[in-house]
């Protein structure tokens, strides 16, 4: 694939911002206080999150790894197919990261690495 060609045809919002935290929960009411004036947040099998206008504000737990406590958010673009756009992204130069990963019924998710050293993510089903 063409470097320059866009991987799938429809506009990418942004989906979720995702950070990485020790304390995945103290650090989503802390964020949601602060963003929205309210604490009330969502928590599931130690992933913790909030919307905010259609975006949705997410905390992990961090892994040392991978993802590390104070490293950089990631954001996951919103995607029509996400198997097929990591493919195209990979052919284009990209390298998987984590996932793909069923995260609820009709939607997954997926890490990548742009030939930059960028981590990014995609989001749809």
């Amino acid at each position: 694939m063409d470097s320059m060609t866009a991987v799938g045809t429809h506009r990418r919002p942004i989906r979720a911002v995702m950070f990485f935290a020790d304390e995945p929960e103290t650090c989503a009411r802390w964020w949601a206080r602060h963003l929205t004036g309210a604490t009330e947040i969502q928590v599931e099998a130690g992933f913790c999150w909030f919307e905010l206008e259609g975006i949705e504000i997410g905390f992990h737990p961090a892994d040392a790894e991978r993802n590390p406590r104070g490293g950089s958010p990631v954001v996951y673009w919103a995607a029509a197919d996400v198997l097929t756009e990591r493919d195209a992204f990979l052919e284009a130069g990209c390298l998987p990261h984590r996932g793909p990963l069923d995260v609820e019924p009709g939607r997954r998710i997926c890490q990548l690495v742009d030939p930059f050293g960028n981590v990014f993510g995609l989001d749809g089903p």
